[in-house]
């Protein structure tokens, strides 16, 4: 297999096997399928089987549906008979953490059950342990022998399992050899599949978690090789960004980490976990999804893509490609945004407030947002007004040569016209090509080596958009050519949901593999529709300035690339959640949005607290009904807070920690 997938640049499916969960199949070539999982207490089977009807309705192919507990376990019998009654068999799957005795009951009920290799048998104490090989050893065979029992269940029962590793709730012992790595989340699943293979049972699905895209991606990358080199076949693939969180950030981090592996044809059934009702993760899926059902045909009529063999850079670990500094971008600087002004008539003060610059004319002053755009793209005009100080220009290099003075504005022009110069302008120069076009790549590359004044700002008219982008970076790599990289995506899409997958998958893929020194994006044709997102209703709008600056930034900071705006790591909830989440995480997100760079974990119960929470600065965690347990880092800090006053108390917790400012 080379690397972890099929092809890095023909849209090919990995090949898996196939695995049978009730009467649906996964793997081996079927459709992607559709999850979420309920959100009601497991006991009360009313609300849950019309929750999972909605969810059903909606689109879901399965439901999950929390066992925290044998009682839990046992009533998933009421629910599933009561969904039958009722003409619903769609797959359940019984959430497990920490009760192998429950799950050993669900699996004779339902038609999957999905385990945690990191607390089905470990209890995690935060400890290192040092281990000899012999005393590592005798720990697999504790895990054998509580293993073992629900595995010769499955078989017995035909019921499917899905091997679910979770970053933040890697077992003390994994910890200890393999440390906080994609790695350690590899072996922990490994060590159950291989029991699992040993008794002969192979209708399993696995799946690498993380609230973390970057790590999500890397880890699901190293268990394709891994599986591929140990046993010669692989196994169906769940994927999913566990505690993306709600609104447009968690569909924005889920759409990055699902859609880059979807890209290179990884991923056999997927789930999107948002802070929200089940049944809103359904249109986020189906549009996930819906991106990849028709790209064999769409490559039919595309001119063929060269393969590439080998990148000049690790898939398996985040490196930032190496780039020179041409002003504020490339080398180690953050990426920059770009604005696409080139459609208005005129550009006023008024026209920047949609991208992060508010003009006082009482005080004749710029307030300048954290999210304020770097660059505007003006095409065929010019401001005619002081712009705010940090903010530069690109304009068309027809109207920049006949402008009088040129401070903070930059020409741009296309590649053909770049490689046709015989004589180029001193300072930054922005060069626009489609990727698309390959035959023209030797003739930019050999224009581009030793000229250290260009920005190359890519885009493509490839169906098979990110690994177009990625194997002609990957080609500028092995050509030695380290001018920075713009990535420039167009979409086609008419709606918010819809423009948000699009971005997220095409641009956020790119940056996850290090490339990437600018994001630009742009809205080709209709403008974004009304749509219904939690409630809240976006307007058909004209000018979606303020939408897709918002898109770019909030795709950086999901990639971990540029922090700009609080971090929030928030569960999706289930029947185990101790309080009302989403509101809970609304009021949270009020009062401390403005924290730029920290994040904050919003856990409904202790099974996704310290360990679920990964990397968040602080943690909010149901411990009891009406009880809050307060984290720094992994550390409790305050136990069995009152969640009345539990938000004043992370405040007081984040001002104790000089992590808080005024708003």
């Amino acid at each position: 297999m080379q690397l972890y997938c099929a092809s890095l640049t023909q849209y090919r499916r990995l090949r898996t096997l196939e695995v049978r969960v009730g009467d649906l199949l996964l793997g081996n070539g079927h459709p992607i399928r559709i999850q979420t999982m309920t959100t009601t207490d497991t006991m009360d089977t009313a609300a849950t089987v019309a929750q999972t009807i909605r969810c059903i309705d909606a689109g879901a192919e399965l439901v999950r549906i929390t066992a925290p507990s044998r009682k839990e376990a046992e009533n998933l019998q009421a629910i599933r008979d009561s969904l039958h009654a009722r003409g619903y068999r769609v797959p359940l799957v019984a959430d497990i953490h920490f009760t192998p005795n429950a799950a050993e009951i669900a699996a004779r009920i339902v038609e999957k059950v999905r385990i945690n290799p990191g607390n089905y048998v470990d209890k995690k104490k935060f400890a290192f342990i040092e281990y000899t090989d012999a005393a590592y050893a005798e720990e697999i065979d504790r895990i054998r022998e509580r293993f073992i029992p629900l595995v010769r269940i499955c078989k017995e029962y035909g019921t499917a399992m899905r091997i679910g590793t979770n970053h933040g709730s890697l077992s003390d012992r994994i910890m200890s050899r393999y440390g906080d790595t994609p790695m350690g989340m590899v072996e922990s699943a490994m060590e159950f599949l291989r029991v699992a293979r040993d008794e002969s049972f192979h209708n399993i699905v696995l799946s690498m978690k993380s609230s973390n895209p970057q790590v999500m991606v890397q880890a699901y990358r190293l268990l394709v090789r891994e599986m591929d080199e140990e046993f010669g076949v692989c196994y169906p693939l769940h994927l999913g960004v566990t505690e993306a969180g709600d609104g447009e950030d968690g569909r924005i981090k889920s759409a990055i980490g699902i859609g880059t592996l979807l890209e290179d044809g990884l991923g056999d059934t997927i789930r999107v976990s948002l802070t929200e009702d089940p049944e809103f993760e359904i249109p986020v899926c189906q549009d996930l999804v819906k991106r990849y059902t028709r790209r064999l045909e769409m490559f039919a009529s595309a001119s063929p893509m060269p393969d590439i063999q080998q990148m000049p850079w690790s898939s398996f670990e985040y490196q930032r490609r190496n780039s020179l500094a041409v002003g504020n971008i490339g080398h180690r600087q953050v990426p920059v945004v770009v604005a696409d002004f080139s459609e208005k008539v005129v550009i006023t003060p008024t026209t920047l407030q949609s991208v992060g610059y508010r003009y006082d004319p009482e005080t004749d002053k710029w307030n300048i947002s954290d999210v304020a755009a770097d660059y505007i793209y003006t095409g065929g005009q010019v401001p005619d007004f002081p712009l705010p100080g940090t903010l530069q220009v690109l304009c068309d290099l027809a109207l920049w040569e006949t402008l009088p003075s040129a401070e903070r504005c930059f020409p741009a022009l296309t590649a053909d016209r770049y490689i046709d110069m015989s004589e180029r302008p001193t300072g930054q120069l922005w060069v626009i090509f489609d990727v698309g076009h390959v035959t023209a790549w030797e003739t930019l590359t050999d224009a581009l080596r030793g000229d250290n004044q260009v920005i190359l700002c890519v885009h493509t008219s490839h169906p098979h958009a990110m690994p177009s982008i990625r194997r002609f970076v990957a080609m500028l790599g092995m050509a030695d050519v380290t001018c920075p990289v713009v990535i420039r995506v167009m979409s086609p899409s008419a709606t918010v949901d819809e423009q948000l997958i699009h971005f997220s998958t095409e641009a956020g893929g790119l940056l996850l593999e290090g490339i990437g020194d600018g994001i630009w994006l742009r809205q080709e044709g209709r403008p974004v529709e009304n749509i219904q997102m939690r409630g809240r209703t976006y307007l058909e709008v004209q000018d979606n300035h303020q939408f897709l600056n918002n898109t770019a930034f909030s795709i950086l900071q999901a990639a971990r690339t540029r922090i700009s705006k609080t971090e929030y790591i928030s569960c999706p909830s289930c029947g185990r959640t101790l309080f009302d989440l989403q509101e809970t995480t609304a009021k949270i997100r009020a009062v401390t949005h403005h924290l730029k760079g920290i994040k904050i974990a919003i856990m409904g119960c202790i099974v996704n607290g310290p360990g679920e929470m990964a990397d968040a600065d602080f943690g909010y965690v149901g411990s009891g009904p009406g009880k809050i347990t307060l984290y720094k880092g992994k550390e409790i800090v305050k136990r069995s807070v009152d969640s009345d006053v539990a938000v004043s108390e992370l405040i007081e917790l984040l001002k104790e920690h000089d992590a808080w400012i005024e708003p």
